[in-house]
């Protein structure tokens, strides 16, 4: 196909229209702070783009809210990458896109795709800065991360963690909230939820049965527990989740 005809009359009315596109180095300075974990920058980033959203951006349809999901999923599929290349698990990124490009596709309001493209790139960066914590901890610390989810369905404690690196609670306690930002016991519990939202997300088991695997008491005190840090319950989690469940399914029967 020849393109040059159409080609030439597009740069002809972009000079006309004195369009300028945003420079390839500003565009990857900011995958680059995604791939670097620097949410501060990236926060700052997500604020320039709502202000200027269609600043430097081609045209890819006629329709603004087509051309707004056209624009989310190239921008998507490259922050994905290079999370890749930073470190993050292939499955993971490629995942995560997948979910968001899912979501957008849902979009039916030009400006909510803007407002989920901050979303998406706050939500990689922030586990590329978990990526680079999680390189620059200590051994004991590896060790004790390692141990914590190996070890999800018990009741750990703080004394059952020191035991096994050999280590004085009140030390390793101190260490821990150093290198991690966070209490260890309040790891533990971040630690199993994110677990249960995965299970809850991907799976149908019972909500019992999560509770008791995840080392609960009851399926009270993981209901408490869950709404404590997600700020719903484990019933309306699954419910609201459920069609990234379904796509989810569809897209590993589509790579198979």
């Amino acid at each position: 196909m020849n393109t040059n005809r159409e080609l030439n009359y597009r740069l002809f009315v972009q000079i006309e229209e004195d369009f300028k596109r945003t420079e390839i180095k500003s565009e990857f300075a900011r995958y680059d702070d995604i791939r670097n974990g620097n949410v501060e920058k990236v926060q700052e980033a997500v604020e320039d783009i709502k202000a200027h959203y269609y600043e430097g951006k081609g045209t890819l349809s006629d329709t603004l809210l087509r051309n707004n999901q056209y624009h989310f999923v190239i921008g998507t599929g490259i922050i994905a990458r290079v999370c890749i290349d930073g470190g993050m698990k292939h499955n993971i990124a490629y995942t995560l896109s997948d979910i968001y490009i899912r979501k957008c596709d849902s979009c039916r309001d030009p400006q909510e795709i803007v407002d989920l493209t901050g979303v998406m790139m706050l939500d990689f960066a922030e586990r590329m800065r978990e990526i680079r914590k999680a390189d620059s901890v200590s051994l004991h610390i590896r060790r004790t991360v390692d141990y914590i989810y190996r070890n999800l369905g018990e009741h750990l404690t703080l004394q059952m963690a020191a035991e096994h690196e050999k280590l004085d609670p009140s030390y390793l306690s101190k260490l821990f909230a150093k290198e991690m930002n966070t209490t260890l016991k309040a790891y533990i519990l971040k630690a199993k939820i994110s677990t249960a939202q995965n299970i809850l997300m991907f799976s149908d088991f019972p909500i019992s049965e999560i509770a008791v695997s995840l080392g609960f008491s009851s399926q009270s005190a993981f209901t408490a527990a869950f709404r404590k840090i997600t700020g719903t319950t484990p019933l309306k989690y699954r419910s609201e989740h459920s069609d990234e469940h379904a796509f989810h399914l569809n897209m590993e029967k589509v790579r198979e």
